[in-house]
C-alpha cells in the first residue's frame, strides 16, 4: 500500500525544518558564531527550536507513516499529522518568543505529545486488531 497522506505532513515538516534552519544560519552569520551559541540568548533560542524540532518530528512522522502503511483510516492519519505539525509550529513559535515559560511552548509540547500518543495507539490497534 503506497503512502497517500503521509507525504503531505512530511513536506510540511520539512518546510518548518528549513525555516528553523535558516533562522539559525542567519543568526550565526550576523553574530559571527560558527559553533555553539557564544552565550547569545537569541541564538540559543533558535538552536534549541531547531534541535527540539529534530528531536520530536522524526518519531512523529515514523508513527504517521507506520499507521498509514498498516491500513489505518485516513481520519487517524490526518489527526496524527495535524496534531504533530500544529504542535511543532506552536512550540517553535513559543520558543522564539521566550526562553522561559510561554503559552506557545507549553501548548505545543502538549499537542505534540498528544500526536505521539495517538500515533502509538493507532499503531498498536493496527498491530493487534488489523
Amino acid at each position: 500500500m503506497p503512502l497517500a497522506i503521509t507525504p503531505l505532513y512530511v513536506a510540511l515538516a520539512a518546510l518548518i525544518l528549513l525555516v528553523l534552519t535558516a533562522r539559525v544560519i542567519l543568526l550565526r552569520r550576523r553574530l559571527a558564531i560558527g559553533l555553539g551559541t557564544g552565550g547569545d540568548a537569541e541564538l540559543e533560542k533558535a538552536v534549541r527550536g531547531h534541535g527540539n524540532f529534530t528531536e520530536y518530528a522524526p518519531i512523529g512522522l515514523i508513527l504517521l507513516a507506520s499507521a498509514e502503511l498498516s491500513g489505518a483510516a485516513g481520519v487517524w492519519i490526518h489527526t496524527i499529522g495535524i496534531l504533530l505539525i500544529g504542535g511543532r509550529l506552536l512550540h517553535a513559535w513559543g520558543l522564539s518568543q521566550s526562553r522561559g515559560y510561554s503559552v506557545g511552548r507549553s501548548t505545543g509540547i502538549v499537542v505534540t505529545v498528544t500526536a505521539l500518543l495517538v500515533g502509538i495507539g493507532v499503531n498498536l490497534v493496527q498491530f493487534c486488531c488489523p
